[in-house]
Order: structure tokens, then C-alpha cells, then sequence
């Protein structure tokens, strides 16, 4: 799946792909923003970490969990 994250006062984002679930992220989205830990700690499929912290999130867009086909299709 693709996140992309804004970040405020920032003209660029945060974009990477993961393995985890959209239901997984929102939910770390959800407790960050929550106040509970004040940052949001995210994971990309090849094992970088990324951490923001909540007062500069300005979004979070959450991609399709399907994979996109390369090729033609018949």
C-alpha cells in the first residue's frame, strides 16, 4: 500500500510504500493524533522507519492495498 504524508510549512511529502494493512495504519494514525504518544511512527516495506511528529501533520493519504499490474492486459 502507498502512503503519502504532508507535512505542514513543507512544499514536499513523505511517500512510501508498505506491507502493513490500511486498517493498521489507521489506527497508528488515530492513536497519534489521539495524544497518546505525540508522534507517528510508520514502517516501509524495506524495513526504514519514519517518525513525524503529530503537531506537523498536515495529511494522511492512504493508497489501494491492491498491487498494480504491469503489462498488458488481454
Amino acid at each position: 500500500m502507498d502512503i503519502r504524508i504532508g507535512i505542514f510549512n513543507s512544499p514536499r511529502e513523505i511517500s512510501f510504500e508498505t506491507s502493513q494493512a490500511a486498517t493498521e495504519v489507521e489506527e497508528a494514525v488515530a492513536a497519534a493524533l489521539s495524544g497518546s504518544t505525540g508522534y507517528l511512527k510508520l514502517a516501509d516495506s524495506k524495513g526504514r522507519v519514519f517518525i513525524v511528529p503529530t503537531i506537523g501533520l498536515a495529511y494522511v493519504e492512504l493508497g489501494s492495498e491492491e498491487s498494480r499490474r504491469v503489462g498488458f492486459v488481454a
